[in-house]
């Protein structure tokens, strides 16, 4: 792996400029738009033709969901690299919580029949899905308890597949790559889930909540002070990665559905305002126009 590499690499895991506007805040993180302890995520391919149908529909069910007591909440994204697709965000407590979803899912589907129509369509549109549940590894991340995700506009996610036997490796990759950061005093959090089930262990996530695109560009200046980490990861990625595979993807608020708390941290972005009516100018009469 070259220092190029893993500069790429690095791109996967850090958060450009410190403060509220990046994703992140120097103050205490309200709960509701923190990390959370397990995440559900969702993969979704549609066909081409079917896109914009599978979006109407993806957005639709999220209003109706804005009307009702539904049990969990979900952040849905869509690609920018890699495939085209669907990448749905689900925040749980613990896999009790999962559970008692599923089970008032369906209860809900049942009451609300525009609801499951929305389901339906977006069902029939689909060429594949993937669901994965991962958790949340505070030893491998790096001030992730900055991290506000309310303040994201996109999120880049890397996944990292080891070969079996070499988790001891790559925690030891991340928790250099986190001491040269600390020592540079470098305010960049990033978040890493560990797969439990959906995909072939042991396989790992990093999650970088970005605001804008632009944050990338301050990367490279971090390719000297990070010299010395990067050549120990380079020696640790040769022997123990499997694969890796970073991707973009862009925050849509209209076809996700947070909660009034976790829309609160950011409530013109999740919940803008509609447009006010345009205003049409009445039609002048020309009835008392002078005869010329």
């Amino acid at each position: 792996m070259t220092i190029a590499h893993y500069i790429a690499m690095v791109a996967a895991f850090v958060l450009i400029c410190a403060g509220g506007a990046t994703g992140q805040t120097k103050g205490l993180i309200r709960p509701e738009t923190a990390p959370p302890k397990l995440v559900m995520l969702v993969y979704q391919r549609f066909p081409l033709d079917k896109a914009a149908e599978s979006g109407r529909a993806l957005a639709a069910a999220a209003r109706a969901c804005a009307n009702l007591e539904v049990p969990n909440s979900w952040i849905v994204l869509d690609s920018v690299t890699g495939d085209s697709e669907v990448l749905s965000f689900d925040p749980f407590d613990s896999f009790a919580h999962i559970g008692e979803a599923f089970a008032e899912w369906g209860s809900i589907y049942a009451v609300h029949a525009e609801l499951g129509k929305f389901q339906a369509q977006i069902n029939g549109a689909l060429a594949s899905q993937r669901t994965i549940i991962a958790e949340r590894r505070d030893d491998l991340s790096y001030r992730a308890k900055h991290i506000d995700l309310s303040k994201a506009r996109f999120l880049r996610v890397l996944e990292v597949r080891l070969h079996p036997g070499h988790e001891g490796e790559f925690a030891e990759a991340f928790k250099n790559l986190a001491a040269a950061y600390e020592k540079t005093e470098s305010d960049l959090p990033w978040v890493v889930y560990q797969v439990n089930v959906g995909m072939p262990s042991p396989t790992f996530f990093a999650f970088v909540p970005m605001r804008t695109l632009a944050q990338n560009d301050d990367l490279l200046k971090l390719q000297d002070l990070l010299h010395e980490a990067a050549e120990n990861m380079q020696k640790i990625a040769r022997a123990a990665y499997a694969h890796t595979e970073s991707n973009l993807y862009a925050i849509s608020p209209e076809k996700s559905h947070v909660s009034k708390e976790f829309a609160a941290g950011d409530p013109e972005f999740w919940r803008p305002k509609p447009p006010a009516p345009m205003k049409v100018a009445a039609k002048k009469s020309g009835k008392n126009k002078p005869i010329q």
